[in-house]
């Protein structure tokens, strides 16, 4: 790095990515200071490579100026990277609160301190459609209507960010299908998913590719980020980045890994094709909007599970310089003995 980094705020540190973003900073050289303002204090980190004793936490609501506010002054940070978001499945009101209305806030305490730059981790997801997606790049609009809340809201949250780049530098990553150790998320529904039988049951052909990215990677981009922003790098403040492992897969290998690594192997199964999955997505959508309950199933998730989806990264490769530290396959290993 040009500029030596001296202070990060992690804004959702304490969460899934957020730990593994302690992890990559914590390994720079000089190594910065390391703050974290969340609304929960850190949980257990063992397994990790950082000491916990010397990262500052802050606890405070992102939606409340003061809270930020406080967390911006006691850490002077160079860079706020913001990561702060509800998981999948979630009610809208909860993903505006966050991705909207925290992000904003956060974007105003930040120009009102004068910190640098702030990193946003957007999603994929912000460009999908409900139709294949052949390797777009980040030229790619987005769709007149997103899929579901999550995001529509995380869409909402990237066009702030972006067009908040000025003298506060921003920066949006677009991961695709985070996993790894400590994932509250994927790894754990699939599991679900098999300890119900549901392992038997395949919604599509599986013929369609998808990427996925490792959490560790997605974590290392962001490291990459902050260093061409320190960096005054040209082409990257003010740019959204797709992030993925660069390794499309059939959409149900993956399960099929850890299906079959915890001993959940089908003779049989049962393949319900794309349209009918749709209908009972609706039907599920219905009858959950009748009793005032989140659908776990929907139409949506039919079509994440039967579209093809994979990106172009080389945005991110020549302006970052990113390219994945951990292969799929190492990926998959470190989750599984996580």
């Amino acid at each position: 790095m040009t500029s030596a980094l001296k202070s990060v705020l992690l804004v959702g540190g304490s969460g899934f990515l957020g730990l593994h973003l302690i992890n990559e900073f914590w390994q720079l050289e000089p190594r910065p200071e390391i703050h974290v303002f969340d609304i929960r204090e850190l949980p257990d980190t063992s397994g990790y490579k950082f000491d916990r004793s010397k990262i500052v936490v802050h606890v405070g609501d992102l939606t409340k100026e003061e809270d930020v506010k406080a967390a911006l002054s006691a850490s002077s940070p160079q860079i706020v990277v913001h990561s702060a978001s509800p998981i999948h499945g979630m009610g809208k009101e909860i993903y505006h609160k966050v991705n909207v209305v925290g992000t904003k806030t956060l974007i105003k305490c930040c120009e009102d301190a004068k910190v640098p730059a702030l990193i946003y981790t957007s999603s994929a997801g912000v460009v999908f459609n409900g139709e294949d997606l052949f390797g777009p790049d980040e030229r790619l609009p987005f769709p007149s209507k997103a899929m579901d809340a999550y995001n529509s809201t995380k869409q909402e949250a990237e066009v702030f960010v972006l067009k908040a780049n000025g003298a506060l530098k921003t920066v949006a990553l677009r991961p695709a299908g985070i996993f790894g150790p400590g994932d509250r998320q994927m790894i754990p529904s699939l599991r679900t998913m098999a300890e119900r039988g549901q392992h038997k049951i395949q919604l599509g052909d599986n013929l369609n590719l998808f990427d996925v990215t490792y959490v560790g990677n997605v974590a290392y981009s962001h490291v990459l980020a902050a260093q061409k922003l320190m960096e005054n790098a040209p082409g990257v403040a003010g740019e959204a980045f797709f992030i993925t492992n660069d390794e499309p897969i059939y959409f149900w290998s993956l399960a099929k890994q850890i299906w079959k690594h915890d001993g959940y192997i089908a003779e049989r199964q049962f393949v319900i094709p794309k349209s009918l999955g749709v209908v009972l997505g609706y039907l599920s959508q219905w009858g959950c909007a009748l009793v005032g309950k989140e659908p776990s199933f929907t139409a949506f998730r039919v079509r994440t599970a039967c579209a093809t989806r994979y990106y172009n990264i080389s945005k991110a490769k020549e302006r970052l310089g990113y390219s994945p530290k951990w292969s799929l396959d190492e990926a998959i290993e470190e989750t599984l003995k996580a």
